[in-house]
């Protein structure tokens, strides 16, 4: 590829992410309003609705955010009755979030988002499987990445 094909900007690697992710954020929109949400608001429940009662500092591990981002999030969320904030007792410095019965709730009436997003795709769920391997190998071979994989549809 020639200097001036690989300056292009269609051929820029990070603008291929960077469209990607705004067209999966407008498919999310009107399926996270159903429920008042934000998408970062919803990847946080998702978090603690596999592993509830982290430290904001883990769960900012887990979501790749800093404190200053989960701080007004969080407070948002404990606002809509979702989680609780609270001191631990061990540690005064650390804050455990947990979700309340309302939080918990919410995860059977979110449950139908992710296949819901699949459909808005037009990808098959295997394409779209195969693509999520592919980016969490990607992100592990650029030194980041989640360990995370998504389970297979029955």
């Amino acid at each position: 590829m020639n200097t001036d094909e690989l300056m292009k900007l269609d051929n820029q690697l990070c603008f291929a992410f960077y469209t990607c992710s705004r067209e999966i954020m407008k498919l999310y929109r009107p399926l996270l309003a159903e429920f008042g949400l934000t998408y970062t608001q919803y990847i946080t429940l998702l978090a603690l609705w596999e592993r509830d009662g982290v430290t904001v500092k883990e769960l900012g591990a887990m979501l790749y955010l800093d404190s200053g981002t989960l701080t007004p999030l969080l407070k948002k969320l404990e606002q809509m009755n979702l989680v609780t904030r609270t001191r631990d007792k061990a540690d005064e410095r650390s804050v455990i979030i947990e979700l309340t019965h309302e939080g918990k709730a919410l995860k059977d009436k979110a449950c139908t988002v992710p296949m819901r997003l699949f459909a808005g795709t037009g990808a098959g769920i295997e394409d779209i499987l195969a693509m999520h391997q592919q980016i969490n190998e990607f992100m592990h071979k650029i030194g980041g990445g989640s360990s995370t994989q998504p389970e297979q549809a029955e």
